[in-house]
C-alpha cells in the first residue's frame, strides 16, 4: 500500500461529522442576493408538507365512497342523490391524486433551479480552491482519483437533495400524519402498530446497512484505484510505447478492476439479507393492521371502507419506504462523497498570502536572495544559505550538477514554497510580503517541459492574455519564430495540439511557451533549462528566440548546456545546495573551478 499523503484525509468519519457537512449545503439552499432562490426553496418546502396531507387525505375519501356505495345498494343510478355523493367521493379521490403529482411537478419546477445553482457553486468553489492549493498538494496527489472525489462530490449534493428533502424527509412527515389521522378516525392501536412497523423497518434497514457499507467502502476504493490508473496510464501514453508495457498496464488495470469485481459482487450478494427482511417487516405490518381492521369491523366498530382507507394509505406508505435500504446506502455514501469534497474545501494552502499583503505593481527587476534556506522534508536540505543579486534588465545563469538546487530557485521566486531561512526580494519587496498573483503576474518563464492545453495553438499563446488581439498573438509568434509554422499548417492559428500538446515537437511546443512568455510581458523572466531537453540543431534555433524574449528583462536561466549561457552577465555556479562560484564565463574559466570543469566535460562531448 503506498504511504499515505499528508493531504489525504481520513477513509470514514462519524454520521455526525457527515451530518455536519450535508449542513454547509443550506448557504447554497439559502444563498445571499438571491431572494427569488430563497423564495424558490420555501415555496418548495411548503409545497412538499401540503403534499403529504393530500397523499393521506385521498384514501379517505375512497373509503367513503366504498362505504357509501355498500349503504346505497338498491339504487339503481348514480345520477341519483346517493349516486351522487358515491361520484363526488370518487372525484374528491382522483383530484387528490392528481394534485399532489401536480405539486411534486411544481416542487420540481421551484427547485430544480435551485439544486442546479448549489451543484454549479459548489463544484466552482471547489475548482477555485483547488487552484489556491500549493504546489506540493498537487504533486502528491493522484489527478485521477481527485477528479473522481470531485466528480461524486458533486454528483452526491443533486441526490441529497432529493431524497432527504423531497423523499425520507416527507416520508416520515406521512408516517406521522398518517398515525394521527388513524388514532383519531379509528384506534390507537392502528397508528401505534403502523408506527412501530415503520421503525422497526428504518431500524433493521440502517443496521444491516451499516454492515454492508464495509462492502461498498471497499469497492468504491477500488473503483477509484482502477480509475486513476487508466487515466495515469494514459497521460503516459508515450511511454508506454517506448517501453512496450502495454500487456503491464493491461495488466494492471485488470487486476484492479478485477479487485473492484470481488468487492461488488460482496456488496450485490449482502444485499439479499436487507431486501428479505424488508419484505417480512413490511408483509408483518399490513398482516397486522388487516386482521386488526377485520376484527373491528366484525366488533361493528369500523366499515370496510376504513379497512380499503387504512390499505391504501399503508400502501402508500410503504412506496417509499420500499427504497429506504438504496436511499439509506446512497445516502451514506452520498455523504461520505460530499464529505471528502469538502474535506478537500477544508485544506489549508501551505503557502498564504498574509494580512495585509500587498499588490506589487509595476516593477524594474530587481531580485536578491539573502541568506535563503530551503527544504521539501526537514531531514532533506536543498537550499544552504544562498545568497546573490540580480540587477534589473541583467541575464544571470545558474549551472550546476544535476540535483543542486537549480531549478528549487525558480520555484521559490515564484513562491510555489516559502523558504524556511532568509529573504527573498523582489525591488525591495520580501516576496511574502505581496499577494502571490501579484508577483506571478510580473514573472514569466519558459520551462524545460511544456505542456500545453488540448486546444488550439492561439490559445495556448493567448493563455497569457486572453484578451489580446490576434495581431499581438502573431507578433510574438513572430518573436518566438513560430508564426510561419502555424502560418503553413491548414488551419493556422486554430490547429489544435492534443493532450499536452502531443501533436507538436519540442521545439515547437518550446516556442509556443516563448510565445506565450513574450505575451505576458513579464518584468523578470525565468528560462528553466529551456532548451536541455532539445537536439542541438533545434536548440541553436531557438536560442535567437530566447534572446529576443530576454531582451530589457531581468533573466533568470537555469542551465545545463553551459554554451547557451557564456554571454550572461554573471554566472552562479551551484553545488549541493550551495553557491561554489560566482563570475563572468571568463572569470570562472580562469579559476579552473567547479565550472571550468563542467565546462571541459560538455566541450568533450560535443567532440566526442
Amino acid at each position: 500500500m503506498p504511504p499515505r499523503s499528508r493531504y489525504d484525509s481520513p477513509s470514514e468519519q462519524s454520521l455526525g461529522y457527515q451530518l455536519k457537512s450535508f449542513f454547509r449545503l443550506w448557504p447554497y439552499l439559502w444563498p445571499k442576493g438571491k431572494p427569488s432562490y430563497k423564495l424558490r426553496t420555501f415555496a418548495a418546502l411548503v409545497l412538499t408538507i401540503a403534499g403529504q396531507f393530500i397523499l393521506v387525505g385521498a384514501p379517505f375519501f375512497l373509503g367513503l365512497s366504498v362505504d357509501a356505495v355498500g349503504q346505497a345498494q338498491g339504487v339503481s343510478s348514480v345520477f341519483s342523490k346517493a349516486g351522487l355523493v358515491i361520484v363526488f367521493l370518487i372525484l374528491g379521490y382522483g383530484g387528490l391524486r392528481f394534485l399532489s403529482v401536480l405539486i411534486s411537478e411544481a416542487r420540481e419546477y421551484l427547485f430544480t433551479p435551485v439544486g442546479q445553482f448549489a451543484q454549479r457553486s459548489v463544484a466552482t468553489a471547489t475548482f477555485a480552491h483547488l487552484h489556491k492549493l500549493s504546489l506540493r498538494y498537487h504533486l502528491e496527489k493522484r489527478t485521477g482519483g481527485l477528479s473522481r472525489v470531485i466528480e461524486r462530490g458533486i454528483r452526491s449534493i443533486d441526490f441529497l437533495f432529493r431524497f432527504l428533502l423531497f423523499n425520507i424527509g416527507p416520508t416520515l412527515l406521512q408516517l406521522a400524519i398518517a398515525g394521527v389521522a388513524f388514532w383519531v378516525a379509528y384506534s390507537w392501536e392502528f397508528a401505534l402498530i403502523a408506527v412501530v412497523t415503520v421503525l422497526l423497518y428504518i431500524w433493521f434497514t440502517v443496521t444491516t446497512t451499516e454492515w454492508r457499507l464495509k462492502f461498498r467502502r471497499d469497492m468504491n476504493a477500488k473503483d477509484t484505484d482502477a480509475n486513476a490508473k487508466a487515466i495515469d496510464s494514459l497521460l503516459n501514453y508515450e511511454t508506454v510505447k517506448y517501453f512496450s508495457a502495454e500487456d503491464f498496464e493491461t495488466g494492471r488495470y485488470d487486476r484492479s478492476m478485477e479487485g473492484y469485481q470481488k468487492a461488488a459482487i460482496k456488496s450485490r450478494t449482502s444485499l439479499a439479507t436487507v431486501n428479505i427482511g424488508q419484505s417480512f417487516l413490511m408483509s408483518a405490518g399490513i398482516i397486522a393492521m388487516m386482521v386488526l381492521a377485520a376484527q373491528f369491523i366484525l366488533d361493528g366498530k369500523m366499515t370496510i371502507g376504513a379497512m380499503t382507507t387504512i390499505t391504501l394509505v399503508m400502501m402508500q406508505l410503504y412506496r417509499p419506504l420500499n427504497i429506504l435500504g438504496f436511499a439509506y446506502r446512497e445516502i451514506k455514501q452520498a455523504l461520505t462523497d460530499m464529505e471528502k469534497m469538502f474535506a478537500l474545501l477544508d485544506l489549508e494552502p501551505e503557502v498564504k498570502d498574509r494580512d495585509g499583503a500587498e499588490k506589487i505593481g509595476s516593477i524594474k527587476g530587481a531580485i536578491t536572495f539573502d541568506a535563503v534556506d530551503f527544504h521539501y522534508e526537514a531531514d532533506r536540505p536543498i537550499l544552504k544559505n544562498i545568497s546573490f543579486e540580480i540587477a534589473p534588465g541583467q541575464t544571470v545563469a545558474v549551472v550546476g550538477p544535476t540535483g543542486a538546487g537549480k531549478s528549487t530557485l525558480s520555484r521559490i521566486l515564484f513562491r510555489f514554497y516559502d523558504i524556511s531561512g532568509g529573504s527573498v526580494r523582489v525591488d525591495g519587496h520580501d516576496i511574502r510580503d505581496v499577494t502571490q498573483k501579484s508577483l506571478r503576474a510580473v514573472i514569466g518563464i519558459v520551462p524545460q517541459d511544456t505542456v500545453l492545453f488540448n486546444d488550439t495553438i492561439g490559445y495556448n499563446i493567448a493563455y497569457a492574455n486572453p484578451d489580446a488581439p490576434q495581431e499581438a498573438i502573431e507578433a510574438v509568434a513572430r518573436a518566438a519564430q513560430i508564426h510561419d509554422f502555424i502560418s503553413g499548417l491548414p488551419q493556422g492559428y486554430d490547429t489544435r495540439v492534443g493532450e499536452r500538446g502531443l501533436k507538436l515537437s519540442g521545439g515547437e511546443k518550446q516556442r509556443v511557451a516563448i510565445a506565450r512568455a513574450l505575451l505576458k510581458d513579464p518584468a523578470i523572466l525565468i528560462l528553466d533549462e529551456a532548451t536541455s531537453a532539445l537536439d542541438s540543431v533545434t536548440e541553436h534555433s531557438i536560442q535567437d528566440a530566447l534572446d529576443t524574449a530576454a531582451h530589457n528583462r531581468t533573466t533568470l536561466v537555469i542551465a545545463h548546456r553551459l554554451s547557451t549561457i557564456v554571454g550572461a552577465d554573471k554566472i552562479i555556479t551551484m553545488d549541493d545546495g550551495k553557491i561554489a562560484e560566482i563570475g563572468t564565463h571568463a572569470a570562472l574559466l580562469a579559476k579552473s573551478g567547479l565550472y571550468a570543469g563542467l565546462w571541459e566535460q560538455q566541450q568533450e562531448a560535443e567532440r566526442a
